[in-house]
């Protein structure tokens, strides 16, 4: 991902030649940058082998699940759709950990019957249903159960996920009563303990404490995890100025908990592992002038990337054709949907822009195509996989037929 003779391009293939070939919005990801990131994130932590479990959520393409499982992933999933994706990718269920707070029966039926590698329980009146259906199988079903650590992973609220108030697993004094009921159960087996405080952490120090409460809790538990899975929640620098997590400093801390507790780690990463592949092509519509700024209207809005206007979160925005000529206006991204949060950034220095130009935002591969929607009546873009010269269609684009 590089700009060769000013033109930018994605591995092989300039985003120009994309944009001509395939049209505009265009999600593209590179095959080379999924695969560096899985080899990295399997060597942060090689000393003790963890079981990967890519969290479908963050992308569900089932075709680059299929590449994502030739490098000896599993999935975790949160809905009976991911897992079907996941099953359809040809991930083994022996490698499948279903997590989520509102499980239906159906989909717990489907998850006991498929014999995944866990389910991840997140309230006793889950607990209660596993059982039962369990029960009625003859069965005895793997679960983990979820512990709400009560620690903020100094990231967005909106993505906060292990502090008291928000709505995933259980408290500490809950988590130990639980584990006391499992124990008398004859059809669930206490397999896991489970743990995800957020997502795009940027910061070793909140995974060291989460790692402290599991070690007291465990011990309180008096019961011996074979598991303990940590979730994911690792960030990636959206921003050039953006700090990078400290693998090294929290592989220190994993080991300095396992030799206390001598279980296995399963880790969840989605956004860690896919985020960076991905680019959104796009084209300007109009320039509309204004006293203020120039609003760039682009062909692509927040149906397509919600992240902008669900967290305001930052992506960077590069033109596909570099010039050294720079508008004096200030400049805001904005899409063609009718609201106001259909925006994507504001620059005080960018280089200046005509009509029909095409801008790439930097770094969709998650979140991206997994939030997007039909919202306005507009079909999803086509999703493509850059592998070297060569472009594959993943997905391909929705015609207006397909949703009226």
């Amino acid at each position: 991902m590089i700009y060769k003779k000013n033109r930018f391009y994605i591995e092989g293939i300039s985003s120009e030649k994309i944009s001509k070939k395939f049209g505009t919005p265009a999600y593209c990801y590179s095959y080379k940058k999924l695969k560096e990131n899985i080899i990295n994130f399997k060597n942060f932590f090689k000393s003790f082998k963890p079981m990967i479990c890519f969290s479908v959520k963050s992308n569900s393409n089932v075709n680059l699940l299929r590449e994502i499982n030739k490098f000896g992933l599993g999935a975790d999933v949160v809905s009976i759709g991911e897992l079907m994706k996941a099953q359809k990718a040809g991930i083994n269920v022996n490698k499948i950990v279903f997590s989520g707070v509102g499980k239906t029966t159906k989909e717990i039926n489907y998850a006991i019957n498929k014999n995944i590698f866990l389910i991840n329980a997140e309230s006793k009146s889950e607990i209660i249903e596993i059982e039962k259906i369990a029960k009625t199988k003859k069965k005895i079903v793997n679960i983990g159960l979820r512990l709400n650590p009560n620690t903020n992973p100094q990231t967005l609220n909106q993505i906060s996920t292990g502090k008291k108030e928000n709505k995933f697993g259980v408290s500490e004094k809950t988590f130990l009563s639980l584990v006391d009921y499992i124990r008398k159960s004859n059809f669930i087996n206490l397999k896991c303990l489970s743990v995800h405080i957020g997502s795009q952490i940027l910061s070793h120090q909140p995974y060291e404490k989460m790692l402290r409460v599991l070690d007291r809790v465990i011990k309180k538990s008096r019961y011996r995890f074979e598991y303990i899975d940590l979730g994911g929640g690792m960030g990636i620098s959206y921003e050039n100025n953006l700090k990078k997590l400290n693998y090294k400093k929290y592989n220190i801390a994993i080991k300095k908990f396992l030799k206390v507790n001598k279980s296995k780690i399963i880790f969840e990463p989605g956004r860690s592992i896919i985020g960076n592949t991905g680019f959104l092509i796009s084209k300007v519509i109009f320039i509309k002038e204004t006293k203020s700024k120039n609003f760039i209207i682009l062909d692509t809005g927040m149906n397509d990337l919600m992240r902008p206007a669900l967290y305001n979160a930052k992506h960077k925005i590069i033109p596909s054709i570099k010039k050294n000529i720079f508008s004096k206006s200030k400049y805001e991204f904005v899409g063609p949907i009718c609201e106001t949060t259909d925006k994507f950034s504001t620059l005080t220095k960018f280089q200046k822009l005509k009509e029909k130009d095409i801008i790439i935002i930097c770094d969709v591969g998650a979140y991206g195509i997994s939030l997007s929607s039909n919202y306005n009546v507009r079909p999803k873009p086509v999703e493509l996989l850059i592998k070297g010269s060569k472009i594959i269609i993943i997905k391909k684009r929705e015609k207006l037929e397909d949703i009226i």
